[in-house]
């Protein structure tokens, strides 16, 4: 990635410490946000004093990014329990902030402030976590694949409508990344990948904005496989993935969501047979019930996750939808016996 540019001081021990040992990403951030019970004037920060500056007449309740700028001790202590679980890379909870998605609530206009206090949030939560255990931890920018997707019409009765373009998404990323990388993080994370041609878009903003930047951050990509067909949404095996991404050069290539990690694991040992560098899994806890809840408990997904590290499938292992502090440190516990994938240095 930005092979012209510096790396950034995260690489040297990013890579020193994967050489070394399984990483540990955090778990679900919708998750711990909903069992805090909001209600809309908590979303706004009228309940909180941390009132939004941005205006917008559309409601905010289940905007989870907005929560950054008005509810922050809250986001923050909820870094903070992933990185004191043993967590080295903790994502902004910036899933939503592009203007493409904050669209839905009239607030467009917070997307910058969104990011850098997004990344900034995090950075406090992992320096208090560093200051009692000396453990370095990582801020990974969370860039998400934007409710609109490029190669695909939302409309049945017209396949060839398109509700945005590429350069629609690449402005929009670029906004985003722009203001991750000022807010200071350490790594960019473009995830929950189903349309190859939006992270192309989100790939293009990146590079765009490490030259701008003048450093290469570390690149984490991670796709979707959406159901038992073995294939992102658009169509892609994850073999045909990685070698559509392949090209960014990214620190890891991964697959998170949608699945449980016993069924994630097919598609993981594929990508991991092609794969020319470090590989990354967070599943979700198992599917989800009648209700929308994940049953997988801590001591029902560690141990599937443990099987992805003695296979030597892995490089990171964390967990996405259903996930809690409580999952990350059991995971954190299971595979700490276990090496890391070594990465082929050809494929």
């Amino acid at each position: 990635m930005s092979g012209k540019l510096p790396q950034s001081d995260a690489f040297a021990v990013l890579n020193k410490a994967a050489s070394e040992r399984i990483l540990i990403m955090d778990g679900a951030m919708g998750t711990q946000i909903q069992s805090l019970g909001l209600a809309e004037d908590d979303y706004t920060g009228r309940g909180s004093g941390h009132v939004c500056r941005h205006h917008s007449d559309h409601p905010q309740q289940g905007n989870n990014d907005l929560l950054i700028l008005t509810q922050p001790e809250a986001v923050e202590e909820i870094h903070f329990n992933y990185a004191m679980a043993g967590a080295d890379i903790v994502e902004t909870n910036t899933f939503s902030a592009t203007t493409i998605a904050q669209a839905d609530y009239g607030l467009q206009e917070a997307v910058h402030d969104l990011n850098v206090e997004g990344a900034r949030v995090v950075r406090r939560a992992l320096d208090r976590a560093t200051a009692i255990d000396g453990r370095p931890r990582f801020v990974a920018g969370a860039i998400g694949p934007t409710n609109r997707t490029a190669s695909i019409s939302p409309d049945v009765n017209d396949p060839g409508y398109r509700a945005v373009t590429f350069d629609d998404l690449r402005v929009a990323y670029l906004q985003q990344v722009r203001g991750l990388i000022a807010g200071g993080s350490d790594i960019l994370l473009i995830e929950t990948i189903f349309d190859t041609l939006n992270a192309k878009a989100a790939i293009f903003a990146c590079i765009q904005a490490m030259e701008e930047h003048g450093r290469a951050l570390p690149l984490m990509i991670s796709g979707t496989i959406t159901d038992a067909s073995g294939r992102t949404l658009s169509g892609q095996t994850p073999t045909a993935f990685w070698h559509s991404v392949r090209h960014a050069r990214p620190w890891t290539v991964g697959l998170n969501c949608a699945l449980g990690a016993n069924a994630m694991r097919p598609h993981l040992a594929e990508l991991s047979g092609v794969a020319d560098t470090l590989i990354c899994a967070y599943p979700n806890a198992g599917l989800p019930n009648a209700f929308g809840q994940y049953d997988e408990d801590p001591d029902d997904m560690a141990p599937q996750i443990a099987d992805f590290a003695r296979e030597g499938l892995v490089n990171v292992v964390g967990g996405c939808c259903g996930t809690t502090p409580d999952h990350i440190r059991a995971i954190a516990e299971t595979v700490a016996g276990f090496a890391p994938r070594k990465v082929p240095a050809y494929v």
